[in-house]
Formats: structure tokens, sequence, C-alpha cells
């Protein structure tokens, strides 16, 4: 039986990366080892050895030299050889887990950012609570589900308690190496940022980690192996439970993010993130829906961004990973280099050469750029947006990307011969990074992600030393981290407080225009570590949702509970600042009031709205407490009719349990008034037939078998997966092979 299942992604980029592609969600493989190439590997091994037995181990293999036998910190010992060697050893030595410690690019020296300092931990000392005890972690346990982790690392071994890998069925949960399959890095580098405590340290550096192995090689699981990692999480207790990774789909009733909830139901505080693939609304993705869970969007820390002006107008560059720094300070001349191919750019001597992104891989333009002499390579996008590329290696001249919209005006501007522009670099921090996926959640409108956190540019541990990535993978753990030090500040406090400190003192996040971003692509804003371990005063649920309105409503009232509670020694005056006016909203808010020490307070707010006074579907904003002048920001939304968001997502298409059947899944967030999937010819795109159609079906996953009779003939198909409702369309459009007869 091929089972139809949903793929989970790693949240992240990979920088300084080993591959050349588009920005991608999965997590790249590693370099094939060179079989005489000496590695350094570390073997585990599932029964005690003495001394003796493993020198007479090694010493069977006449390459291999034994370099160290571990004591506490693992059953087993490190030893240095030809790679072909370590294979056969592994091979023919069954008790033994051998993992490679030095097999891709990584830099062997840590070089900090300010990601730290800008959540508000200090980087090497800690941070102290209002008693003046350092917090560091200690004595909470952290479940991070990924990849596994190289718990031989120096700066993670110490913290490192066990775990268990469900790919295989055991208790190692080391991360893949290539001769095991396609090589991951990701759970060590999440766990790094987590309880990093070496050369690096994590912001919460005494936590005990405890590694769920969900992801296997390449960083690819399913929906089955991530609900098992979660169910062993709650069996083992853990604290916290990071899970930096999840699907495109949008819908809060998954079995993820079902399962996330019910962790958090056994008293774990659950963090997730939220996906990189903004900055469009509805792109938030399971587990990141789950109500209960912490859905973590990514900003930046401290970022010198260069930029290129032509007359009054300023264009921002991304740089892609694998760049040198860009340091072009003052005017240069453009040059068209077309799509970079060598005849192309005998131009650019001295000069940016403008490239268009497809045919040849990053580095290829890059490296015919700089033979050719081009001081700085500029790649535009070839469909619409921004994008984030990768080099196979560090370039030696500076490499940046912009949209097509941008590279287009740049093409116009050497066109008319316009070609000098000026070169300069602002200093960036606090901004929502654009592959931040971004929410409302769908069907239950409710705001995520929850919160932000640093998730560009992010350095951490990976086997064999430290690498920079981003994404929202980085971003998450630094909220798990920061989940540990309240804990430890405030061990009595559940999930739904610690939440809560987090989100009500969060800083709020703007536009470089001033404009605060949307509720749904910030949540509360950026973490702000220190206030939420200091807090005074916590009001839960942190968010509020107030459904949705039909316009055919012309007044909706609706009342929303919230609890406030004095966490504090003495008595704190509550009052309610109303929220920014908006046309065809009115407020009841309750009259101040004093809380005593250690009570809670239940209160209610209504919100009333005109709805067809109302401009937009969806209205947010904040509602602001005042707790003796100190603010605390309580975001909230509702949405009026049927909002915009993807009519149809997941779509996924398999074998069935016979030769005779194919089995389909997709996921209709609102349900559909009608449902296909239309096949068409590949070469001349004529329609065929329905594979499947319907009306009037309910939100939610379908699972459908196909039969072998409603099948076309062998081949391969253009597909279009769509759904309509409120009359809104969209589509999925995909290749689909048949094969009837594929196992007669």
């Amino acid at each position: 039986m091929k089972k139809v299942n949903l793929l989970l992604l790693l949240f992240m980029f990979l920088a300084q990366a080993v591959f050349a592609s588009p920005a991608s969600t999965d997590i790249p493989p590693l370099p094939a080892m060179d079989p005489k190439h000496e590695q350094i590997a570390i073997l585990t091994l599932e029964k005690k050895m003495s001394h003796e037995e493993i020198h007479h181990l090694v010493n069977k293999y006449r390459d291999l030299q034994l370099r160290k036998i571990y004591k506490y910190a693992l059953n087993g010992f490190s030893v240095k050889g030809p790679s072909h060697i370590l294979e056969k050893l592994a091979k023919e030595t069954p008790s033994v887990s051998l993992s490679i410690v030095n097999q891709y690019k990584a830099s062997h020296i840590y070089q900090p950012s300010d990601n730290m300092q800008i959540i508000g931990g200090e980087e090497v000392k800690g941070i102290l609570d209002a008693q003046n005890r350092r917090l560091t972690g200690k004595g909470v346990k952290i479940g991070i589900i990924d990849t596994g982790i190289d718990y031989s690392h120096e700066d993670l071994r110490k913290g490192y308690r066990g775990g268990h890998d469900v790919i295989d069925g055991d208790e190692d949960p080391m991360e893949t190496n290539n001769i095991n399959g396609q090589g991951t890095l990701h759970g060590t580098h999440v766990a790094g940022i987590i309880a990093a405590n070496g050369r690096m340290k994590g912001v919460a550096p005494e936590a005990t980690i405890l590694a769920y192995r969900a992801l296997g090689p390449g960083g690819m699981g399913s929906t089955e192996q991530v609900v098992a990692a979660i169910d062993q999480a709650i069996e083992d207790r853990v604290d916290i439970l990071n899970l930096s990774l999840g699907n495109n789909v949008n819908g809060p009733d998954l079995p993820i993010s079902v399962a996330i909830n019910q962790a958090v139901e056994h008293g774990i505080t659950a963090v997730t993130s939220s996906g990189n693939s903004g900055p469009k609304m509805w792109t938030v993705g399971s587990p990141g829906t789950a109500s209960k869970a912490i859905s973590v969007g990514a900003s930046t820390p401290t970022m010198k961004v260069p930029y290129i002006q032509i007359g009054h107008e300023q264009i921002r560059l991304t740089p892609l990973f694998g760049s040198v720094e860009w340091k072009l300070a003052h005017s240069y001349e453009l040059a068209d280099g077309g799509m970079g191919r060598r005849e192309q750019l005998k131009e650019v001597k001295g000069k940016i050469a403008l490239i268009e992104r497809g045919e040849l891989t990053f580095t290829e333009k890059v490296n015919h750029a700089k033979q050719a002499g081009a001081a700085a390579v500029i790649i535009y996008n070839n469909t619409q947006g921004s994008f984030v590329g990768n080099l196979e290696e560090t370039s030696a001249i500076p490499v940046m990307s912009v949209t097509k919209k941008e590279g287009d005006q740049l093409k116009r501007k050497i066109e008319k011969d316009e070609r000098m522009v000026k070169t300069h670099i602002i200093e960036e921090r606090d901004v929502l990074a654009d592959f931040s996926s971004r929410g409302p959640v769908t069907s239950t409108w409710e705001i995520k992600p929850d919160l932000l956190a640093p998730g560009v540019a992010i350095t951490s541990t990976v086997p064999g030393g430290y690498l920079s990535m981003q994404g929202t993978s980085m971003a998450a753990p630094h909220v798990a981290g920061a989940c540990a030090l309240i804990k430890q500040a405030h061990p009595d406090w559940g999930p739904e407080k610690v939440k809560a400190a987090l989100m009500n003192y969060a800083k709020p996040l703007q536009h470089q225009s001033g404009e605060f971003y949307k509720t749904y692509e910030q949540g509360a804003g950026r973490i702000q570590l220190r206030e939420a371990i200091d807090a005074q005063v916590l009001v839960y649920p942190a968010s509020l949702t107030f459904g949705r309105f039909q316009l055919s409503d012309r007044h909706h009232e609706h009342q929303a509970s919230i609890t406030i509670e004095n966490t504090s020694a003495k008595d704190r005056k509550i009052a309610f600042k109303y929220p920014k006016y908006i046309k065809g909203i009115n407020w009841k808010l309750p009259m101040p009031f004093i809380i005593k020490p250690g009570e809670k307070r239940d209160v209610k707010i209504t919100m009333s709205a005109h709805s067809q006074k109302l401009s937009q579907k969806i209205q947010d904003g904040f509602l602001t407490v005042l707790s003796d002048n100190k603010e605390i920001q309580i975001p909230y939304l509702f949405v009026l009719e049927e909002p915009n968001y993807p009519r149809v997502m997941g779509f996924d298409f398999g074998a069935g349990d016979d030769a005779k059947t194919y089995r389909y899944e997709v996921y209709l967030p609102g349900g559909a008034e009608e449902f296909g999937i239309a096949l068409f010819d590949a070469d001349t795109y004529r329609f065929i037939q329905f594979l499947d159609w319907k009306r009037n079906i309910g939100k939610g996953q379908i699972q459908e078998v196909i039969p072998k009779e409603r099948l076309p003939v062998d081949g391969i198909y253009v597909a279009k997966v769509f759904a309509r409702k409120a009359g809104q369309e969209d589509w999925i459009d995909l290749f689909l092979q048949i094969e009837n007869n594929r196992n007669e």
C-alpha cells in the first residue's frame, strides 16, 4: 500500500549552501563523500564495550585511527579514516550507529549576531529574574521534533538527555548522515538556538534537550511520524516542545494541529514555526495553525542592507546566500548581462551586471560575470515577487537579488542610457521577513502567527561546526528558549500564561513607512524576553477573534471574555484604552478597577460592527490594557462575509491499495460549491475528462479512491484541481502520471 500523506517541510533557508536553486522550504542535500577523503566519525554503540574491545574493533581496519573513547557523554567513540573504510565498518558492525562529523561546508568559527540581544537575552551571562536569580533554563525539559540532532557537538552534548527516533524505531535520534541517506543538519541548528552551551550560547543554555527524530533523510517526514513524536513527547512529560516544521495547508483541523493542541492540554508549551510562504495572506501552515500553540514568524536582527538609487528612487537589494558582503559605496554603471552567458557579459567590466534569473545556475551566472570583470551582480526574478537564492560556493563579488518589477525598471533605465546608480548601505532592524508566512487561519479566523522572533541570518550549531541559516525554523527556537526561561522563573505557570506573558509584552513592529504590520502578519509583535519574565499582570487569551459577520447583519454585536491576573505582590490599577477608530466599529470596555495580588478577574469586551459601513473584509487592530501606565497589547480580528482565502490547497495524488486504483487528498478550507479535478492532454492542453467532480461539499480534508474504470489511458496529464465558493475560484496546476497496469 502506498499512502498518500502530506509531507512536512522544514521552514528554513540554508546560507552558504552547497547547492544552487531557487529558495526552497525543503532541506537541501549534502554533498556526496569522496571515498578516499578522510572523515571523522562518531560511533555510538547499542551495548557497552570495554576500552579493549573498542581498540580491537578499530584495529581490524588498518586505515582507521581511534581518536577518543567517550566516558560520560556517549556510549561510543570517535574515529578517523577514509570514507569507504568507515562505510565498511558501519556495514560489518550492525551494532554500531555511525555519524560523520565533517560532511559539508560549515564555519568552524562561531560568528554571533545580535539576535539574542534583540529579544532581551544576554548571550553569555544569561538573564536575571526579579529575585536576582540567573535564568538559564536549568531544570526545564525541551523536546525538539525535527531531523534529530548531532548530540556529539561540543555545544550540545552538555544538555542532551536522550530522545527517540521515530524513523528507525530506536532511541538514537542522530541526524541522518550521507552513509545512511540524504544528510540533514536542521535539528542541530534548531537545538543550538534553543540551548547551545559552549562557544555559542543558546537562549536557554542549561535546559535539558530531548530530541525526537521524526524527519528522515533529506529532512522529509509524514504526518504519521510527527504525530508519533508528539505522542512520545507527551509520554516523556517535556515542558516545552519545538516544531520547526509543517506544511502549506492553512487549516486548524489537520491531525498535527489537533495533536499539538492535545499536547498543550497535557501542560506542554508548544512552539511552532508559521512557514516560509510569505508575504501573501493565508499562507500560514499546519501546525502553525494550532489554536493553543505559539506560532512564530520571522523578523530580522540588525542588518546592513545595500540599496541602489536612481534619481529619487531607492531599490533594496537582497544578498544571495554565499555572497560576499556588499561594500560598494559610490556611483557605478549598470550593464545588461542578459541571462548571464559568457557572450552576453562582454561589456560589464568594472560595472554592476544586471542578469535575469533562469536557464543557468546562480553560480554559473556569477562566475561568468566575475571572469568578465564585473564589480557586482544583481539578479532579477523572472516571475512576480522576490526570491531568496543560494550559491554553490562563496562568491568573489557581491551578488544581490531584486524583484522582476525592479529588474525590468533597471533594464529600461539601461535602454534609455540612464546607467549610473548610486550605492549605499542602510542599517535595518526589526523588519518582518518577506518569506515569513501570514495568516489569518481559515475557518476559525484566528490570528496567526502569534509572535515574531529573529529568523534571518541566524548562526547556530550544525554537525562539524556552525552555519548561518534563515527561516521561521530559526525564529521558533528563540521562542522555545524564551519559554524555558519563563518556566524556570515561574514554575507554576502553564502554557496559557507563558504564551500570554510573551504576547502581552511583545513589541508591535512597523513598516519602514511607519505603519504597523497587520496583526495577522506579526501577531502581538516581536518578543521581549525580559519584559515577559517580569510580567506583573497577565491578560489571556492573548488575542481575540470575533468571528465572521455577514453584510446582511446591519448591526452585529459580539462579546469576548478575557481574564486579567495580578501576578505581583501589590495592588494593580487596570484601565482600557480604546482602539484606533474605524468607521462602523464601536467598543464597550470595562471601567478602570483595582486588582489585588494573586487575584484573577474575568471581564467582558463588547464590539459592535455596522457591517455595511466597513470597507474591508478583514478588520484587525490592537486593544490596549493599561496596568499602572504600562501597556499590554491584545491583537484582535474579525472578517466579513467569505474572505479571499484560497479555496483549495494541499493536493496530493498517488497509487491506491491495489493495482487498479489511485488515491488523492485535498484540503478545502471552507468547503466548496463546486470542486473538480480536470485532466488535459500534456502536449495540446485539450480537455480529456474529469478525474473527479463534486458539488456542495463540506470544509476540511477530502480523501477519495479513484477506481480503474474512471481513469484515462496511460500517460502524463496536466491536472487542474479547482474549487469555487462565494464567487471565487482557485486552482492548483500540476502534472499527473497514470499507469493503469503498473503492477501487472
